[in-house]
């Protein structure tokens, strides 16, 4: 099985990119299953219907999200019934939408899980115990064809932490949130492919997205900034995995990073 997935889709400028370069890279990778975190994917904050729609038009199976997912107060109205659209699992119980899901393609089964930490984040439930609970149930190779999680987090301590805690439970674990792409992406001891941070796909002249010289304003003199923040508009770069995963284990067979346009270094 070929998986893609790539990192928070951040305002018009990732989303466009996104759009634009998916044909190219499913006729490159001729992946079976794509996602995308899309938490960030309206105007940098939350995700709309229409954009959840245009991203699965595109191509895109399944859209992850994370502590900006309710943003959008759009959301509300489709995301119950959406189960494409994900929310971290360990919110309260009776929170909107939900944090997992078994999506069938190409007579496969994956399981979807997305969880968000707790280190400089919202005090949620504990994200461990929230995954352990679901693979607990499912199992990789017996139940379901692969099993992928989206740790959305700060610390990429904690990042690590899910990824070692649930090696060869999963067959793919990447971080989301800090907009940055990292370089340690690998497969674990145990088979699980893992990355602490997939990046994101966005203006990179910019700070983490945003407009820098709002940004930088904001940081400086610690007020308020009239206008408010705003998504950077320029050249967007996509940062993502590409990753192969065994048919009869579930486990990673090989991961790569796939970095294409915008201000970053490619590579692909």
């Amino acid at each position: 099985m070929k998986i893609l997935f790539f990192g928070d889709i951040f305002g018009r400028s990732g989303r466009d990119a996104l759009i634009k370069q998916l044909p190219n890279l499913k006729n490159k990778y001729k992946p079976d299953f794509i996602l995308a975190n899309g938490e960030n994917a309206s105007h940098g904050k939350g995700i709309s219907h229409s954009i959840c729609k245009e991203l699965f038009s595109a191509g895109v199976d399944v859209i992850t999200g994370g502590n900006h997912i309710f943003d959008n107060s759009d959301v509300f109205n489709f995301i119950d019934e959406e189960k494409r659209l994900l929310r971290p699992n360990n919110y309260p119980i009776d929170t909107p939408g939900r944090g997992y899901e078994i999506f069938e393609k190409n007579l496969k089964k994956i399981l979807v899980i997305n969880v968000m930490g707790r280190v400089f984040m919202q005090p949620l439930d504990d994200p461990f115990e929230s995954v352990r609970k679901i693979l607990n149930e499912k199992k990789i190779g017996k139940d379901v064809s692969a099993i992928i999680i989206d740790i959305h987090c700060e610390a990429t301590s904690e990042k690590m932490a899910i990824g070692h805690e649930f090696d060869g439970k999963a067959s793919l674990i990447v971080g989301t949130h800090t907009h940055v792409p990292t370089a340690d992406g690998r497969i674990l001891t145990k088979g699980t492919a893992f990355i602490s941070d997939l990046g994101m796909c966005g203006d990179y002249d910019s700070i983490i997205g945003m407009d820098k010289v709002k940004s930088l304003e904001r940081f400086k003199k610690k007020i308020p900034i009239k206008g408010g923040m705003n998504p950077a508009t320029g050249e967007a770069t996509l940062s993502l995995v590409y990753v192969e995963i065994d048919d009869e284990t579930g486990l990673a067979s090989s991961i790569k990073q796939v970095i294409i346009g915008g201000s970053l270094k490619e590579i692909s």
